[in-house]
C-alpha cells in the first residue's frame, strides 16, 4: 500500500463532528463526505455512519421552515434538509427534488419540497427523528444528521442599546449590534446522540456561518459545550470570509473568536482556518456596496488566544458568490484531522 492509500485509509477511520447551520455547514459536509467515505478494499474495516456527524442548530423561524414550524409544531426542517442533500449518496435527481422550491401556488410558494416531505412524514409518524431517519435512508446519506435538540427553542438577542428581540428572523432583520444571545427555554436538553458523537469524535469542526444565529446557538446548550470542552479531539473553527452587515460590522477574526468564547468558554478551539485569497475586484466591490467586508486577522492576537492559525486560499473561483471552496477546504481539513 502506497503513501496515498495509507492516508486515505487513515482519514476514513476518523470520526468527525461538524456543528452549525445555514449554508456553511453543508459546505463542510460536502468537503468531507467523499474523504471520509472513500471506496476502500473490503478487507478494511471502518466505522459506519458515525464517521461524519452533522449537529444542526434548530432556531430558524423564518420562511418555509418557520411556517412549517408554526403550522405543524415541528423542528424547523430547512437547515436539516440542506444537510441531507449535502450528504446524499443517492443520484442527483433525488437531491434536486428534495431541494426543489415552489415559486408559485397558493400555500406552496416559498416552500421547498424537502421541507414539506419532512413535515408530512413527521405528521404521519408523530416523530421528527423517525422522519429524519427515513429520509436519511432514502437519500443514502454518508454520515448522520442530528438536530441540536428535539425541543422547540427560540433565539433571543440583547443588543448594545439594551433592547431585546426574540426570534432568529427578527434578529437578522434588526441588523443591530448584538451584545449577546441566549435560548428560550434557557436550559433545553440536547439530543443524546449529539453529545455521544462529540464524546467519541477525533475532530470537531465549527463554522463557517452566521456568528450569532448559526455558530453560537450550538454552544448555548450546556451539555454540548461541556462535551466539546472535555473532548480530546482536534477542535477547528472555520472563520467566515466576510463580515455581515449589522451583525458583525468591522469584526476581525479575533472578534469572532472572542464572541464565541464570551458565550461558551475560553480555549474552546485549537485551530482557526483563515482565508488569505483576494476575491475578484468586481465581486469585492459589489459585496462592499452591500456592507460586507473581508474578515481581517492578526496572527499574533489569535496566538494570544491560544489558537494556531491555518492561513490558506480557501475561496471558490467557480461561483458568482463568495464561498468556501469545498475541495480546498476538504484537503485542508483532512490534513489537520
Amino acid at each position: 500500500m502506497n503513501h496515498s492509500e495509507l492516508f486515505v485509509e487513515k482519514v476514513a477511520r476518523k470520526r468527525v463532528v461538524a456543528l452549525g447551520g445555514g449554508t456553511g455547514l453543508p459546505v463542510v459536509l460536502r468537503s468531507l463526505k467523499h474523504r471520509l467515505f472513500p471506496p476502500l478494499p473490503s478487507r478494511i474495516s471502518t466505522r459506519g455512519r458515525e464517521r461524519l456527524t452533522a449537529i444542526v442548530t434548530v432556531t430558524d423561524d423564518g420562511g418555509s421552515s418557520g411556517q412549517l414550524r408554526r403550522d405543524f409544531n415541528i423542528i424547523p426542517p430547512g437547515d436539516i434538509r440542506n444537510c441531507l442533500t449535502a450528504l446524499s449518496g443517492n443520484n442527483a435527481l433525488s437531491s434536486e427534488l428534495f431541494q426543489y422550491r415552489f415559486e408559485k401556488g397558493e400555500g406552496l410558494a416559498g416552500h421547498s419540497l424537502g421541507n414539506l416531505l419532512l413535515a408530512a412524514l413527521t405528521d404521519l409518524k408523530g416523530d421528527f427523528m423517525e422522519a429524519l431517519d427515513y429520509f436519511s435512508k432514502i437519500l443514502d446519506i454518508r454520515g448522520q444528521i442530528i438536530p441540536l435538540t428535539s425541543m422547540h427553542i427560540s433565539l433571543v438577542a440583547r443588543f448594545m442599546d439594551g433592547h431585546v428581540i426574540k426570534g432568529e428572523s427578527s434578529i437578522v432583520r434588526e441588523r443591530g449590534k448584538i451584545k449577546y444571545v441566549f435560548l428560550t427555554p434557557v436550559y433545553p436538553e440536547p439530543v443524546p446522540t449529539a453529545v455521544n458523537a462529540i464524546e467519541k469524535a477525533d475532530a470537531i469542526i465549527i463554522g463557517p456561518g452566521s456568528l450569532y444565529t448559526s455558530i453560537i446557538p450550538n454552544l448555548l446548550i450546556a451539555e454540548i459545550r461541556e462535551a466539546i470542552k472535555l473532548s480530546g479531539a482536534k477542535k477547528i473553527y472555520i472563520c467566515n470570509l466576510m463580515t455581515e452587515p449589522g451583525e458583525t460590522d468591522h469584526f476581525t477574526a479575533t472578534d469572532h473568536i472572542k464572541a464565541i468564547y464570551d458565550h461558551a468558554e475560553y480555549g474552546l478551539f485549537h485551530y482557526v482556518i483563515l482565508n488569505k485569497a483576494r476575491m475578484p475586484a468586481d465581486m469585492e466591490k459589489s459585496y462592499m456596496e452591500q456592507g460586507y467586508h473581508p474578515v481581517s486577522y492578526d496572527i499574533d492576537e489569535i496566538k494570544a488566544l491560544g489558537l494556531t492559525s491555518v492561513v490558506a486560499d480557501v475561496v471558490s473561483g467557480e461561483s458568482d458568490k463568495l464561498r468556501h471552496d469545498e475541495d480546498k477546504l476538504g484537503r485542508l481539513l483532512t490534513e489537520l484531522i
